[in-house]
């Protein structure tokens, strides 16, 4: 294990078979358990559990307390929030192997999900979506788009640099920390310079 180039604290448990990315750090009490693959210069928080088949991209940021469980797949640049919970079975028994049974939730690049916030699987979260505090997603969020509350409804949209968007008569707004455009057209926030 000399010839690792990432980062796990000795009270952490990396098990064989799985893929961790240079400049990766493991902190304290976490579980890394096999076949799951994290990308370079992630950082993965005190008491996290990452599951067999998770896929986390490059600089994801998952903080203290959150399980991410098999059928999650985080792109480049996720945040993951204290406490935050994923789901992989709609309806989970205890007397009933539903193993087989585990749908999918992608979190697209650049997410935030926020602290006590609940995914239920096999909804996605899109690029740059913004979940708040203690929200429970029942259903697919849009790219760019703020949702709070449970269940989660969309209560505006977020720049990539995660600041609120404030559109004009042209569905046209700018992020105010980094000039960047936006346009709101047919529902949907598409940069329209960067």
């Amino acid at each position: 294990m000399s010839n690792i180039d990432y980062f796990v604290h000795e009270s952490s448990y990396v098990d064989e078979g799985c893929v961790i990315g240079k400049g990766t750090r493991v902190w304290h009490f976490s579980h890394i358990m096999p076949g799951c693959t994290i990308g370079t210069d992630c950082n993965i928080g005190q008491n996290v559990v990452i599951s067999p088949g998770v896929v986390l991209g490059n600089n994801v940021k998952i903080q203290n307390n959150v399980s991410v469980y098999t059928g999650v797949k985080c792109g480049d640049d996720v945040f993951l929030g204290p406490s935050m919970v994923f789901t992989n079975v709609t309806n989970p028994r205890s007397a009933v192997n539903r193993r087989g049974e585990y749908k999918e939730t992608l979190v697209g690049k650049g997410a935030t999900i926020g602290a006590n916030a609940t995914i239920v699987c096999g909804h996605n979260i899109g690029a740059y979506a913004f979940i708040g505090a203690g929200a429970v997603v029942t259903k697919d969020v849009p790219d760019y788009a703020l949702v709070i509350g449970n269940p989660a409804r969309q209560s505006g949209w977020m720049s990539r640099f995660g600041h609120k968007l404030s559109f004009d008569g042209h569905g046209v707004a700018v992020c105010p920390e980094s000039g960047e455009k936006y346009l709101l057209e047919n529902g949907r926030v598409s940069i329209i310079n960067s």
